[in-house]
């Protein structure tokens, strides 16, 4: 079994309580728009898998990969910060779909939090929203949930304003 941290659009920040939130979790996830000193703060909190979004420097590209797809448990996960989103992916998406077959799709990008199943490509799609400052979104949402084989259970939304951080 596997507890694993969610977050995306971080964009050079990192709330104070995340730390707190992912403190349980087995390793931490970054859909991308990372920005300056985020990957090496999460690193050295806890094993990260990250993918670089749109806003990351050339940096934060050598250190992380555009995409990610990987098996956790006995879990098929694609990891990307541009997706679309069920029934409306991009075409580099719906290929990367039916090549690999993941069970669970996570995206960042829309700094909507959004987590629902895709009947027709038979998989889980999380966006996380938007954990930084920057951007169109009011709240900030980090996400942590248990993979247990295949499953994904106990998916807990933690969820602040924004402007009470600034």
């Amino acid at each position: 079994m596997a507890f694993i941290g969610l977050l995306s659009d971080t964009h050079g920040y990192l709330h104070p309580r995340v730390f707190d939130f992912f403190n349980p979790c087995h390793e931490v996830w970054h859909a991308g728009d990372i920005g300056s000193n985020v990957v090496e703060r999460l690193a050295g909190f806890k094993p990260l898998k990250a993918v670089y979004g749109n806003i990351d420097d050339a940096a934060i590209r050598a250190q992380c990969s555009e995409e990610l797809h990987f098996t956790i448990d006995e879990l098929k996960v694609y990891l990307t910060h541009i997706a679309g989103y069920p029934g409306k992916y991009n075409t580099k998406v719906r290929k990367k779909i039916k090549l690999i077959k993941p069970q669970l799709l996570v995206a960042g990008h829309s700094h909507i939090l959004r987590v629902q199943y895709d009947e027709q490509s038979k998989l889980l799609y999380i966006n996380p929203g938007a954990a930084g400052l920057y951007g169109i979104h009011q709240k900030i949402t980090l996400i942590r949930f248990h993979i247990d084989g295949v499953n994904i259970h106990d998916l807990e939304v933690y969820e602040t304003e924004k402007q009470a951080l600034t």
